[in-house]
């Protein structure tokens, strides 16, 4: 089943590089009591989140920040050292966005993202998704049809939506 506007979000363990390497955050610790983005696109590097969707948050964080959001995650089916390089390839954490491993893809399949096109290795992974989370509970869902296509899903949109 898809998530929907108004629906709490499920556990999950979301991976990221720290000081001693990789290292597993709860969601619900990123998300009690507070007012967070969350985003999910296929594949870091790849071609339209690295053009599109991914700049597009970091164009709008601190517009974001004015509307009350404490934090802008990006979610992939990666693994966490991937996401730390593109981090550092994009300039993501320093714009303001966090970029958190979905390794296994639990939380991308808890929600009913997942989507999966063996011709370009992609298995699992997540559809364009964007939205904006009140203590755990999706307030605003935005997705696409479409993994190419990166239109309803940019930060510009949300942040009109909300």
């Amino acid at each position: 089943m898809t998530i929907s506007v108004g629906d709490k979000l499920p556990e999950a363990q979301l991976g990221r590089m720290g000081g001693e390497g990789p290292e597993l955050l709860a969601l619900s610790g990123l998300t009690k009591g507070r007012k967070v983005v969350i985003f999910g696109l296929p594949g870091a590097f790849s071609r339209t989140c690295s053009a599109s969707h991914l700049p597009s948050f970091m164009r709008c964080a601190q517009a974001f920040a004015e509307k009350g959001v404490e934090e802008i995650i990006c979610l992939s089916v990666n693994d966490p050292f991937v996401m730390a390089a593109w981090d550092e390839a994009s300039g993501a954490s320093e714009a303001g966005v966090t970029l958190l491993a979905d390794a296994g893809s639990e939380f991308t399949k808890a929600i009913g993202m997942a989507f999966t096109v063996p011709e370009i290795g992609f298995y699992d992974r997540s559809q364009r998704y964007a939205m904006l989370v009140g203590d755990g509970v999706v307030s605003v869902l935005q997705t696409e049809e479409k993994p190419s296509v990166c239109e309803l899903t940019v930060g510009e949109t949300l942040l009109d939506a909300i």
